[in-house]
């Protein structure tokens, strides 16, 4: 039975002998606790992590740019890691990278991403920081998520390499080259995730320690700057005939030629090198078309009404369930829902404020509206 599986194991594997010389190999993937693995290799096995992960499923009520559509073709969070996974790795197979390490960080990228999109992680990052729990970023809580919280406190135990993948995924930080930073160590991502709680503008220094982690960073780009555009004129918030004309000219006007313009821009400008570029005349389109979805889609999506409402929202559950915990309040939906599945390890080394950041942050959009109805009556 042993040597059966050896034999699958080095099957799996051979395809890994024609990658890049700059992809980063199965063999390379380091785990904070060393464990036995078995006939996948350890990137591959890293996703079948994350898609069983109670946060991965909470994907399914997440808001990628729209709250509470009503139009059941407008994006998700779910849609939108399997868009990235989806460009990310046929990016990654055009310049030989390795497509499980980046479909793991992939898939796993946006699971720190809390109720309400953008908006949401805002208000989050302003009450953390009143409460001096540090900053509040959705990269970090989702490093923070696979670490600390999955299997009751417990963690999932991913790789480095794939959790520096998710904590430098940023895709609202544009470049024109991503250049991996290859000498990280977990002592030094370890130092890099701590400085993120410190310092809001530390995240425009961090950068992959991979080239796939970079072909995720650019991916996430990709699947959200069309989509949104799509999505945008599917609710009526913009016509077609709204997008700048220079813009077209160079990407086309609807996502399907968006994606394609931009895949085969890197691909061209990056195969066999260390590093993915774009050329000037893209990047600089990509650019103005990331302003103009700033302009006339992200920042009247949310009404300045909503804004309001979901503020408030966010805030009377945090500071009802912070007031419980303070008052060693048991019988309360924080402990039933969440705490008292915790693991003594999760329990005794959080704050209060932590541990209430961390069950808003997990919560989806329509569970967060009836938790605040359910506390108001």
């Amino acid at each position: 039975m042993k040597e059966i599986q050896k034999t699958i194991s080095e099957n799996i594997l051979k395809k890994e002998n024609y990658l890049s010389e700059y992809a980063c190999k199965s063999i390379k993937g380091l785990r904070l606790i060393e464990e036995k693995e078995d006939i996948r290799p350890k990137f591959f096995r890293d996703v079948d992590r994350i898609i069983h992960t109670n946060s991965y499923a909470r994907y399914m009520d997440k808001t990628q740019v729209f709250v509470f559509s009503s139009n059941d073709n407008v994006t998700r969070r779910m849609l939108h890691v399997q868009l990235v996974s989806k460009i990310a790795r046929t990016i990654g197979r055009a310049l030989n990278l390795n497509e499980d390490l980046i479909e793991a960080t992939s898939l796993g990228h946006d699971v720190g991403h809390v109720p309400f999109g953008h908006f949401g992680e805002r208000v989050l990052n302003e009450l953390s920081k009143e409460h001096n729990e540090g900053v509040f970023m959705h990269n970090v809580q989702s490093v923070r998520t696979f670490m600390d919280i999955e299997k009751n406190g417990e963690g999932i135990n991913l790789t480095l390499q794939t959790l520096d993948g998710i904590l430098c995924h940023n895709g609202e930080l544009l470049q024109d080259v991503y250049e991996p930073n290859w000498n990280k160590t977990w002592d030094s991502f370890i130092q890099e995730y701590n400085n993120c709680y410190k310092d809001e503008k530390y995240i425009k220094e961090l950068r992959p320690m991979t080239l796939e982690g970079c072909v995720t960073r650019i991916s996430d780009v990709i699947a959200y700057i069309g989509r949104d555009i799509e999505d945008a004129i599917r609710l009526g918030l913009i016509t077609r005939a709204q997008l700048p004309e220079s813009i077209i000219e160079i990407l086309g006007n609807q996502n399907t030629d968006i994606v394609h313009e931009l895949i085969m821009d890197i691909v061209n400008n990056s195969y066999g090198k260390n590093y993915l570029a774009m050329s000037p005349r893209v990047y600089n389109a990509l650019m103005d078309l990331k302003e103009f979805n700033y302009k006339e889609i992200y920042f009247p999506a949310i009404s300045q009404t909503n804004r309001q409402e979901y503020s408030d929202m966010i805030k009377y559950v945090f500071n009802k369930y912070l007031y419980d915990l303070n008052n060693n309040t048991n019988n309360t939906d924080i402990n039933r829902a969440f705490l008292n599945d915790m693991s003594d390890k999760y329990n005794n080394n959080n704050s209060n404020t932590r541990k209430v950041l961390d069950y808003i942050s997990g919560m989806t959009d329509t569970y967060l509206m009836k938790q605040y109805i359910r506390l108001n009556n």
